[in-house]
């Protein structure tokens, strides 16, 4: 997290579906219990896990955090086992983002949004004037993060960071954020009980991990403290804050839909691109109606921007400025920043999409034949490193290189036909 409240759960830049630790879009299911112990069988570690503690408290307290505030934290606190196999197992499949968008951006979410800010826009609006965040945008992240705070979680955020920390590989991550947190409940923001959130550590109806809360989270209401559970105007102000810190710029556009010209080099397109508008505007983009992005409202003609194709050449294209960068600093997934910035512009009366999703394609959706895909990709000569099954930058471009050798628009858009192509190319 952190880019804010994830901690990079290999989510590639044209991520089908974010898939990120704090988003409860893709976290904790409430009902799961605050504490599930280990079995007692042959591997139970709970001996162990009580050992680490007793150590971990020495190393707590050299760090200025008090006797009275570790105990009161770690009282109850277990192995929790449900934390163990969700750090230890990677999801296998992933979703496409056109079905992540249906889902996020729903008719439903977007009535509800709607509803929300007129509900509270007294709050939300103080927190705009202050950081120059649109209330929609605030909204829109409160509406993914937590379902307008009806879902933040089941897992008891000290209990899940200590199991973090005991071992594994987030360990390092679990340490951080649990001393952040334990810094948290020493100022008096939040009872050990009341701190809730991810497996993970994403805490609140936004989700910000500690070390997060400890940066950005700001009391909104002037009651001294920093209730990112309870307290709408604690929530509203923090991740406005964020953002601003981020580097939103105020009454600036997020995206625009766009039309690509005839032969128009596809391998440009992708989020780590970026020239200025009025350089995309002399290769012949222009807003999907045809209208120029010159003089866009708010938008400086030496603003730098980002042309993607989340769904490939066939899919709508999307020009991502400034303030979709800063939406990725919240959560690296082009389709989570996308979700945002549209379900923002839908609240506020926007429309759908001009041009739909290429539904009869086949995006690669499991691991497994991510994996595959890479390693024919360097079994071909295009070199994407290590196998990962993430379809990161390196992967996009070689992914590319190979539609050029076989006369596909590179788009570095990873498909099933693609992987069959690989399969018969010797």
């Amino acid at each position: 997290m952190l880019s804010f409240v994830r901690i990079g759960l290999a989510v590639a830049a044209v991520a089908l579906v974010p898939v990120c630790l704090g988003s409860n879009a893709a976290s904790a299911d409430p009902a799961v219990r605050m504490s599930t112990p280990v079995p007692d069988d042959p591997v139970d570690r709970t001996a162990d896990f009580k050992a680490w503690v007793v150590r971990f408290r020495a190393e707590a307290l050299a760090q200025g955090i008090t006797a009275e505030t570790f105990d009161r934290s770690f009282a109850g606190v277990q192995l929790n086992a449900r934390v163990v196999e969700l750090n230890e197992n990677q999801p296998e499949f992933s979703r496409a983002v056109w079905d992540y968008m249906d889902s996020a951006v729903s008719s439903a979410r977007v009535e509800k949004g709607r509803e929300q800010l007129q509900k509270f826009r007294h709050t939300l609006g103080r927190a705009e004037d202050k950081h120059g965040v649109p209330a929609s945008i605030v909204t829109a992240i409160w509406s993914l993060e937590s379902n307008f705070g009806n879902n933040m979680g089941g897992f008891n955020v000290i209990e899940a960071l200590a199991t973090l920390a005991f071992e594994g590989r987030r360990a390092s991550f679990g340490r951080e954020q649990l001393i952040a947190a334990l810094r948290i409940i020493q100022s008096g923001d939040v009872e050990p009980r009341r701190m809730v959130g991810s497996w993970a550590g994403a805490m609140g109806q936004t989700q910000f991990i500690p070390t997060a809360f400890l940066q950005y989270a700001e009391d909104g209401n002037g009651d001294g403290r920093r209730d990112l559970w309870d307290t709408k105007a604690d929530v509203f102000n923090s991740t406005a804050n964020y953002l601003s810190n981020k580097g939103w710029q105020q009454d600036a556009p997020c995206f625009d839909e766009v039309r690509l010209p005839a032969g128009f080099d596809h391998a440009l397109a992708d989020i780590s691109i970026e020239k200025s508008v009025r350089d995309w505007v002399a290769l012949g983009i222009t807003q999907v109606n045809g209208n120029s992005l010159q003089g866009r409202t708010g938008l400086s003609p030496d603003a730098q921007a980002a042309v993607i194709l989340p769904g490939g050449h066939k899919g709508p294209a999307f020009i991502a400025y400034p303030n979709f960068k800063a939406v990725l600093a919240y959560n690296n997934a082009i389709s989570y920043a996308l979700a945002i910035c549209q379900l923002s512009r839908r609240f506020e009366g926007g429309a759908s999409f001009s041009i739909d999703w290429p539904r009869g394609e086949t995006p690669i959706l499991s691991r497994t034949d991510r994996l595959e895909l890479q390693m024919l990709l360097n079994q071909r000569g295009f070199d994407v490193g290590e196998p990962d099954g993430v379809i990161g930058k390196k992967s996009r471009e070689a992914i590319r290189a190979f539609q050029r050798k076989i006369g596909l628009p590179a788009d570095g858009f990873a498909t099933v036909s693609l992987l069959q192509s690989l399969r018969q190319t010797g």
